[in-house]
């Protein structure tokens, strides 16, 4: 019996041309390409490619700007042209469904993804803000000041706080870091409240994200499929831009070395990547460069969905060994652009005109290199794209639900803790100092009974259920711990991408 080319060790099917294309695990962290003009099949590509590695038991991250790719949470309904385009590439049509989880930056349809203005730190958050040498240092000393008197950065609040409380004792701090100009300050304050404008106060916070629940396996083996809904995101840039850099260098900073592994651990696609690439800060896309070119040994994979080639900055585009290129259309000179620079881009074929084909080929249909099994890019391919198992499509409202209410992370993400940190230490401070009053205590007992309440669950017998308040403080504790754990790996981070002006 014929091995099923779908379910070949190693490989994922990507399409067919005179033979079968696949995407080989072993070279997937050198990360990849999805183009194509509206309406040429780029999210079905992306689909087909997330339910590979999810099978193969790759955990897979990927931003949904239109709400496309939340159907791969459903079995395929079994629509004509899909059951027509496997019979046609030779292969079974068999309708399949795969274990999702969606987040939310601003918590409407998926869980909170929160992160800590500390986790950030200076040097990235002074890359998003787009701000001059001398307001970096100013926001450096705010960071040190903080560090030395124990004040915990998380939010928004507590960044504005430290800021202000540094503002006021400027001539103090004077002689040990320096001048810190009340413009300075200032400017800093104006760039977080257009950062502020877009949503931040829901990104900065806790609990924070966990890079470790990103990894986590389902019973079965296979990889979870983490899903970005991204439709509103995507019209706040800077905070797209924060986010997505956010993400990588905490993946950076946490994960060990591992070189090239046998398949990826994780892989991150990016659909609509123009809209990152075309708003977000010089800066900060120059140390998105240099993450994506250090994260392959770390034995993650990034992929970028786009309408063009030349939307990518070439020093990425340089980094992406596996590319399906749809078909562009040359109406104008800058499309012809896009059409010369994408037929460049591949190792040509004799039997055909590259640049010819790419404003001939059908919905569905792609130009095709992958890495071949020597390491270099094989001879690109006319294919037709295998169809996805899972349905094509949004879900409904109430698939949704049904979806989060079975998701393993249900509880512990969803209800934000806001525990004494910079903001409350330094107004109790100023209270005090204005009635000559003792600081009290928070209600919550402050940071150290969080801690404690959070090593009890250490002893709790086993068998009893932890409630949901429980989980919440045990997520902000770990919180505590993520951040102090890894405070040298962000130091290394900081380190590269310090350096990128």
């Amino acid at each position: 019996m014929a091995e099923d080319p779908r379910k070949i060790p190693g490989k994922i099917l990507v399409g067919k041309s005179d033979d079968y294309d696949y995407l080989l695990l072993r070279y997937a962290n050198r990360h990849g390409l999805v183009a194509g003009a509206t309406g040429t099949g780029k999210t079905v590509t992306l689909q087909k490619l997330a339910e590979g590695f999810c099978e193969a038991g790759v955990s897979v991250f990927a931003a949904d700007v239109k709400g496309d790719l939340s159907g791969i949470a459903m079995p395929g309904d079994g629509a004509k042209p899909f059951v027509a385009r496997a019979a046609e590439i030779g292969v079974k049509y068999e309708p399949d469904q795969f274990r999702c989880v969606f987040w939310d930056i601003f918590g409407e349809s998926g869980h909170p993804v929160r992160a800590t203005v500390a986790e950030m730190g200076p040097l990235l958050l002074a890359r998003i803000l787009e701000l001059n040498d001398t307001q970096e240092g100013v926001l450096n000393i705010a960071f040190r000041v903080a560090d030395e008197q124990g004040l915990a950065l998380l939010d928004m609040k507590d960044l504005r706080a430290i800021l202000g409380y540094v503002s006021e004792n400027a001539s103090e701090l004077q002689a040990r870091y320096g001048n810190v100009a009340p413009a300075s300050i200032g400017a800093i304050q104006r760039r977080l409240l257009v950062l502020d404008n877009q949503g931040a106060d829901k990104f900065f916070g806790e609990p924070a994200l966990d890079i470790n629940d990103l990894l986590l396996k389902d019973v079965d083996g296979r990889g979870f499929i983490h899903i970005l809904r991204a439709d509103k995101l995507i019209r706040s840039p800077h905070l797209y831009a924060t986010f997505l850099f956010w993400l990588l260098s905490e993946l950076f900073a946490r994960l060990p070395e591992v070189g090239d592994l046998d398949k990826p651990k994780l892989v991150f696609f990016f659909d609509e990547a123009h809209f990152l690439f075309d708003d977000a800060p010089k800066a900060l896309l120059r140390a998105i460069e240099q993450v994506v070119r250090l994260i392959r040994s770390k034995g993650v994979g990034v992929y970028f969905v786009t309408q063009s080639p030349i939307d990518v900055p070439d020093i990425v585009l340089g980094q992406l060994g596996n590319r399906v290129q749809h078909a562009l259309r040359a109406f104008t000179p800058r499309d012809q652009k896009a059409v010369n620079v994408a037929a460049e881009t591949f190792r040509q074929n004799p039997a055909f005109s590259t640049a010819d084909v790419i404003t001939k080929l059908k919905v569905g249909e792609a130009l095709v290199s992958m890495m071949e099994e020597s390491g270099a890019p094989a001879i690109v391919s006319r294919d037709l794209i295998a169809p996805p198992a899972s349905r094509v499509g949004p879900i409904t409202a109430a698939e949704l639900t049904e979806v989060q209410a079975s998701s393993p992370f249900k509880g512990k993400y969803d209800v934000a803790v806001d525990r004494e940190s910079a903001f409350e230490i330094l107004q109790a401070r100023a209270q005090q100092r204005a009635t000559g009053a003792p600081v009290g205590q928070n209600e919550d007992g402050g940071l150290l009974s969080q801690i404690g309440a959070g090593l009890e669950g250490l002893f709790r017998p086993r068998g009893r259920q932890k409630s949901v308040g429980q989980t919440i403080v045990q997520s902000a504790t770990n919180s505590v711990a993520r951040s102090v754990g890894s405070a040298i790996a962000r130091a290394i981070v900081r380190g590269v991408t310090g350096g990128m002006k």
